[in-house]
């Protein structure tokens, strides 16, 4: 029986999708993760024959998009107390800090402090400068879509998100890796000198659904 597989996750059946040189349990984890017979993959470009561009939600299609000057920061795998020190050193830059950890939300000197809202997010998304995130995939590329800067923050031992961050690397996004504990000098000169890009991935949701279903509807 055939079964199709769509996801970001898919993409990595390809072995033209960028990747660290290193090989580990974890690649062989993602490349039998949730198999199919049939793949449909996204990722920030087609890099194969059954890879799409992102699918860019409606919310973030429909934004209003300005720069009112402050930098947003999704970091949902590293707690408060850590970043919000980093971020007073850097106390020209206003942050709107998205939070899992805050119980509140609150403002400490330069960095405004919020809880998880989606419509708080996506219009401070819409009216930042630039995005500081983790190595996932949806939100670096709404950014890219938007056209804002944006710098990525990996987990260590997530091959997926390392793997998403290696390929932003090769587009010139800059990347604070694992390793790195010092993470003020990459973000003084994503501010200062930091240029964003901007990718149209086009709405082609309607039409790879319908080849879909005509393909495999039988």
């Amino acid at each position: 029986m055939e079964s199709v597989g769509l996801s970001h996750q898919a993409s990595f059946q390809s072995r033209n999708v960028p990747k660290p040189k290193s090989i580990d349990w974890a690649q062989l984890v993602l490349k039998y993760y949730a198999p199919a017979t049939n793949y449909v993959g996204f990722h920030f470009e087609k890099y194969d024959h059954f890879i799409n561009t992102p699918v860019i939600r409606s919310q973030i299609r429909n934004l209003q998009v300005r720069d009112e000057g402050h930098y947003t920061v999704y970091l949902p795998a590293i707690d408060d107390k850590f970043l919000i020190p980093i971020l007073h050193q850097l106390p020209h830059v206003n942050w709107q800090v998205f939070s899992k950890h805050a119980l509140s939300s609150y403002t400490s000197k330069n960095v405004q402090v919020n809880l998880i809202d989606n419509e708080q997010y996506n219009d401070s998304l819409a009216s930042c400068t630039g995005l500081l995130t983790g190595g996932g995939f949806e939100g670096p590329a709404e950014a890219l879509f938007l056209g804002k800067k944006l710098l990525v923050v990996p987990m260590k031992f997530q091959y997926e998100q390392q793997c998403n961050a290696f390929a932003l690397k090769k587009f010139g996004v800059p990347v604070i890796w694992g390793s790195n504990k010092n993470w003020l000098p990459v973000l003084k000169e994503w501010i200062a000198g930091g240029s964003a890009l901007h990718f149209n991935y086009p709405d082609e949701t309607a039409g790879m659904i319908d080849r879909l279903v005509k393909q495999f509807a039988r």
